[in-house]
């Protein structure tokens, strides 16, 4: 029997997707499965394919070409304490004693980061290979072409380059997948990926909840998105969108969205974002604003119990339909950049902490295409980080600068309608309280040390003394 090229560990419904889009481009595979019934299935579902099917792992491991390149697709569920251990450990520990040096293991799923480089070094000890490889697209995109975001040595990338290029989404004939860096990179990578990805969803939200306290209709909506779709904000959830609106209850005849249940769910990626941009002093207010918002929907017995008790306005947005779209619009646009912006810094402030070496611009390519994020601006995106490496944010490169000027005054007539109508817009205003905090030379931090100094002697600077000296001032004593 020829050797295989490729071994896929885990044949959920992603993983079944992955191997059949690998085996697609020409690459032998052979696959493991803890339930052997699943693998039978699988194999027996696709006879014309050049797959073999492993009943254990010693049989799996001896079919594959040396160095051996096993990919894992199990759930992770170990969370933000490093020595916590689960599923993807436990076939790392039985994989071992059947590998040989220089053998390459890849963990396809959604891994929390401290765990990847904890398994890169354990691993590099026994003379083996790791990546932490991000992959987004969902079902469809393992099928049909991912964007794919690995991490680790750059010998390991080496390895597998061939296979995640032929597999991957291609824009411009430009494969969505590249090196992102050594260590966790890949996966703290696809992390934010999905934190900008929270964002994104909740500010279309908030567009559509505006949308629908302004009197507009379903049909009405389905075609504000379809339009938007062919303009500057065309990406993939936008499209997604359009088509919620469209879909009918095949029982009832009604829109399908107005019987979906508003509470949102979520696998805990968007929180480990947040609390990674916390301990490494990181400014995600959209991302976070979001993150919350998920977390208030999903009190829906108190937010009803609520509902009547706290005063509010009733909405009554009265404003020309074609005014609200335009200024919704710039709304959105000028949000979402601010999004995109604190993801890319929390990737750059992490990597240099870690020494991975992710590229920016690089990182905006991969997402072009395949993942859920993907989007027309994601090109400009990438063509700001090439233009400057070094980019400080991505406001202030030029192309975005001018959407920003050209959109800040319909963004915050948005905010204010939402505040002075009771229409929560917590991501908007997230995003325009960042815009204006950075671009204030001068905030109300004064204020802040002078406290700390009054309640705790933390000491101070001052604007007329040299940035080196710290000074304490003798507060007058409080009366009893």
């Amino acid at each position: 029997m020829s050797k295989s090229d490729f071994g896929l560990i885990g044949l959920a419904v992603m993983g079944q997707n992955l191997v059949l889009n690998v085996e697609s481009r020409g690459f032998r595979c052979s696959v493991y499965n803890r339930t052997t019934e699943t693998m039978k299935e699988f194999i027996a579902e696709n006879p014309d394919k050049n797959l073999h099917g492993a009943e254990t792992l010693e049989d799996f491991v001896n079919s594959l070409e040396r160095p051996r390149k096993v990919m894992m697709l199990v759930q992770s569920k170990a969370g933000g304490d490093p020595n916590d251990r689960d599923a993807v450990d436990y076939v790392i520990e039985d994989l071992v004693p059947l590998l040989d040096e220089g053998d390459l293991i890849i963990d396809g799923g959604n891994t929390y980061f401290i765990h990847t480089e904890r398994r890169s070094k354990a691993l590099a000890e026994k003379g083996l290979l790791f990546i932490g490889s991000g992959v987004s697209g969902g079902e469809e995109g393992a099928r049909k072409g991912p964007a794919i975001m690995p991490g680790g040595p750059g010998s390991s990338w080496e390895i597998i380059q061939p296979v995640f290029e032929a597999i991957s989404a291609k824009v411009d004939g430009v494969p969505c997948v590249n090196h992102i860096g050594t260590g966790g990179a890949g996966h703290f990578v696809k992390m934010v990926h999905n934190g900008i990805e929270y964002g994104d969803m909740q500010l279309i939200c908030e567009g559509y909840e505006i949308f629908k306290r302004a009197g507009f209709s379903n049909e009405e909506m389905a075609e504000i998105f379809t339009k938007w779709n062919q303009g500057p904000l065309e990406s993939f959830l936008i499209e997604i969108t359009s088509k919620i609106f469209e879909e009918k209850d095949p029982e009832t005849e009604q829109h399908l969205i107005d019987l979906i249940l508003d509470k949102a769910g979520q696998k805990g990626t968007g929180r480990w974002t947040v609390m990674n941009a916390a301990s490494n002093a990181v400014v995600i207010s959209t991302i976070n604003a979001a993150v919350e918002a998920r977390i208030l929907s999903s009190k829906k017995d108190e937010r009803v119990a609520a509902a009547p008790v706290l005063n509010g306005p009733e909405a009554a947005i009265d404003v020309d339909k074609e005014e609200l779209i335009q200024k919704v619009h710039d709304a959105l646009y000028a949000s979402k950049i601010i999004s995109y912006a604190q993801g890319l810094d929390l990737i750059k402030v992490v990597s240099e902490k870690h020494e991975w070496g992710v590229n920016l611009g690089s990182t905006a390519q991969i997402w072009r295409g395949g993942c859920i994020i993907r989007a027309r601006f994601l090109n400009d995106i990438t063509d700001a980080f090439q233009r400057n490496p070094d980019l400080t944010n991505l406001m202030l490169d030029d192309f975005f600068t001018d959407i920003l000027n050209r959109c800040e005054g319909a963004w915050r007539e948005i905010v204010a309608l939402g505040v002075m109508n009771g229409v929560p817009v917590p991501a908007f205003s997230a995003s325009l309280g960042y815009y204006d905090s950075y671009r204030s030379s001068v905030l109300p931090a004064n204020l802040i040390q002078a406290q700390r100094d009054f309640f705790g002697a933390h000491t101070y600077k001052r604007i007329d003394k040299p940035a080196d000296q710290d000074f304490h001032t003798k507060w007058p004593e409080l009366l009893n």
